[in-house]
């Protein structure tokens, strides 16, 4: 869980939607993820595909959001800018993964327990960010699958 879920800072700041959705064929079975980030007022980037060997479809829903959350704070770091001055939204269809890190949903798995600490932990440098659960259709228009 994420303390202060939903933080949201002001309007001046750098802002970023990183879009995330993870898969496996079978559950468990190979997985894979894609997500894509983009600078709020600029053109959006090609989304990033994963493969993330075996797991279940939520594992693979977190290893995708913490590998684009991991890029991510790359990114800003790389232009110069610190990860507090910047505020993001985290767009995903996985009604689990948005409502577990919104502390809403109980974590009861220990690996998935790990998963949300890893992810949570990745969150909470940024100057603000907000959980937007979407629809799988808007997940797969946007990142292309």
């Amino acid at each position: 869980m994420v303390p202060s879920a939903d933080k949201t800072a002001g309007k001046s700041r750098p802002r970023y939607v990183l879009v995330f959705d993870g898969g496996s064929r079978g559950n468990p079975g190979p997985a894979y993820g894609s997500f894509r980030i983009q600078a709020v007022g600029h053109p959006a980037g090609a989304p990033e595909r994963l493969t993330l060997g075996p797991g279940t479809n939520n594992e693979a829903e977190y290893k995708t959001l913490i590998a684009g959350l991991e890029a991510l704070q790359a990114r800003v770091r790389g232009d110069g800018m610190s990860l507090a001055d910047v505020e993001i939204e985290i767009r995903g269809d996985s009604l689990l993964v948005i409502e577990q890190l919104r502390g809403r949903w109980k974590v009861r798995d220990g690996r998935m327990r790990q998963l949300n600490d890893k992810a949570a932990r990745l969150l909470l440098p940024f100057g603000g960010f907000r959980l937007v659960h979407q629809p799988r259709r808007t997940s797969v228009r946007i990142l292309g699958h």
